[in-house]
């Protein structure tokens, strides 16, 4: 499964996360750190990308919307690139499971 890491998330966690998340990007590399939600969202659905994010408005489009692409909503406040890490390793099984079913999110805490 391929991760897209939203702005708000660390680059580091492309790397981090290889062995599980393999060819995953961060907006940045894909030149779309300064880019509207809608190019990101367009971006992902393109490159068949699972948009990771610790914002609200794509997990509402999603629900919208409809995927392509899928979104994974971490909420949790304030916490570092290592709790990031620690829970997408912790629900690898549930993000496996968003990819190959019907349901457009997944919430994350």
């Amino acid at each position: 499964m391929k991760l897209l890491f939203d702005q708000n998330l660390s680059p580091s966690l492309v790397d981090s996360l290889a062995d599980i998340y393999p060819e995953s990007v961060h907006v940045q590399s894909g030149g779309l750190d300064r880019a509207d939600d809608t190019a990101v969202w367009d971006f992902a659905r393109l490159q068949n990308l699972v948009i990771v994010t610790k914002d609200a408005d794509f997990q509402e489009r999603s629900l919208i919307a409809g995927a392509p692409p899928k979104v994974i909503w971490i909420r949790r406040g304030n916490c570092s690139t290592s709790d990031i890490q620690t829970i997408l390793r912790r629900h690898s099984d549930e993000a496996l499971q968003l990819m190959q079913g019907d349901e457009v999110a997944l919430v994350l805490f």
